[in-house]
């Protein structure tokens, strides 16, 4: 991981030294990278970054260091202020989203300080995981259980989205059909790839098993998630 990554110079300096630790060390396993944007010059650059290295992993904001460099006004790392009318973090997370998806790579959100309030550390983590973000760092143990179950899709919408394919596919491949009713709502390609991306997050997470128990009506068995909470160790 890579800290307070300003511009495409540091991810060349670091992918260059790998290629000669892992020549010099023959290493069959290529190493790689995860960058986190923690200035203003990060974020500016953010795009030509992350398509800095092919190592290049995931891209992860830093909002301590992000806010002390603006000039925030802020003395919780990853804290939301209501006094502002809005998120606060919404550019900036949607910049770092943007970058990710367009090289391939996951967006990850920053720590939140205040390690003992589960109600703000979910409130602060429902904003990406709806933005699409990938998953959030933990600072603190007691922190996973929870960002694990954020950004694990319910199963109720794994299983619409699974519905949706499934009915798509039906009016695609049987009836030749281009769009087609989904209860309520008209489906069309569109739909079909949003779902496809729900439920390729509900499969990573084990949803799939939960869905085949729960219609045979045996009990879910508990099964940690795969995506979610990051250890951290700098904000």
């Amino acid at each position: 991981m890579i800290p307070k990554v300003d511009n495409v110079s540091h991810v060349h300096f670091v992918d260059r030294l790998l290629d000669q630790m892992e020549a010099n060390l023959g290493l069959k396993n290529r190493i790689g990278l995860e960058l986190q944007i923690e200035t203003a010059e990060g974020l500016i650059h953010v795009n030509e970054i992350a398509a800095a290295s092919t190592r290049t992993e995931t891209i992860i904001f830093g909002p301590g260091d992000f806010s002390a460099n603006i000039g925030m006004p802020a003395l919780t790392v990853g804290a939301i202020d209501d006094r502002y009318p809005g998120d606060v973090w919404h550019h900036v997370n949607m910049s770092i989203l943007m970058a990710a998806r367009a090289y391939g790579l996951q967006a990850i959100d920053g720590p939140y300080a205040q390690i003992r309030d589960q109600v703000g550390l979910r409130e602060v983590a429902m904003r990406t995981y709806l933005m699409g973000f990938d998953g959030k760092w933990a600072l603190h143990p007691d922190q996973v259980a929870p960002l694990n179950d954020m950004y694990t899709p319910p199963l109720e919408a794994y299983e619409r989205a699974e519905g949706i394919m499934a009915a798509y596919k039906k009016a695609t491949e049987e009836d030749h059909l281009g769009a087609v009713m989904f209860g309520d709502e008209m489906i069309d390609e569109a739909s079909r790839k949003m779902a496809e991306q729900l439920s390729i997050k509900g499969r990573l997470c084990g949803l799939d098993k939960k869905l085949a128990e729960k219609n045979s009506g045996g009990a879910t068995a508990p099964e940690p998630a795969p995506a979610g909470a990051t250890a951290g160790e700098q904000a």
